[in-house]
């Protein structure tokens, strides 16, 4: 599937600018976002899945158009069948395991789940192996759990993309490799792109085909995985220090 990506965002951060100016386009069904703190990955991200609007610039999912400055086009985020798993994976820590999964269908708060809604969310329990779970609240979960638990409420609509911002930064080094074949199972098992942001050159040699490689708010260069030399930030020592964090 094209995901083609032309954007501008200007923020202001604790009294600092940060200008993001990024462009690509690819058809790869795994695409990594790679590069120091600061550099607009984060931000590239909120962008696809519509948290926040471009200042200019176009993107293009497949064969819809999700935003157009010029034709004023801003789909919006709940409309986007984008899946978005955040850093912290921003579960509600009162919900049970179910009801946070739960949380993704549409009609979890306007009508509540029928019962069509409770089969899929026990479906989607038991597809992430958290079916002895699901009375559980996020604090009694492991760090694994927690991120299966984000996953399984973000692939529950069935979006047409999926992103995940440093999925792994929480995981020590043992469960990060295995959550990273469990990554590979879902994106095959529910043959959907998967676009993840890393500052680990692992993730990438495991997770992608096509890396995007970020420097202080513009694409530096689209490489095939295969070619990617493996640089990590401490190659940009300059950029973390100018950047603010996005």
């Amino acid at each position: 599937m094209l995901i083609q990506v032309d954007v501008k965002k200007r923020v202001t951060a604790r009294g600092r600018v940060f200008s993001l100016d990024a462009g690509f386009s690819s058809e790869s069904s795994r695409l990594a976002l790679f590069g120091p703190s600061g550099s607009g990955k984060t931000l590239t991200l909120q962008l696809l899945a519509g948290l926040l609007a471009p200042d200019a610039g176009r993107i293009v999912v497949g064969d819809r158009v999700l935003f157009d400055k010029r034709q004023n086009i801003n789909v919006p985020a709940r409309q986007r069948a984008i899946g978005y798993v955040p850093q912290d994976y921003a579960l509600f820590p009162h919900l049970s395991v179910a009801d946070n999964v739960g949380f993704g269908l549409p009609r979890r708060w306007s009508r509540g789940l029928d019962k069509g809604d409770r089969r899929r969310v026990a479906e989607f329990l038991e597809i992430f192996e958290l079916s002895d779970l699901g009375k559980s609240l996020p604090r009694d979960l492991s760090g694994g759990q927690r991120q299966r638990v984000a996953l399984a409420r973000a692939l529950i609509r069935h979006p047409r993309l999926l992103l995940l911002d440093e999925p792994f930064s929480a995981l020590d080094t043992p469960l990060r490799a295995r959550m990273r074949q469990e990554l590979l199972k879902v994106q095959y098992q529910f043959q959907i792109p998967v676009m993840v942001i890393t500052h680990d050159p692992e993730d990438v040699a495991v997770l992608a085909e096509t890396v995007i490689v970020y420097e202080a708010g513009w694409v530096s260069q689209v490489v095939p995985a295969a070619r990617f030399d493996g640089q990590t930030e401490e190659a940009f020592p300059f950029l973390t220090a100018i950047a603010v964090k996005g």
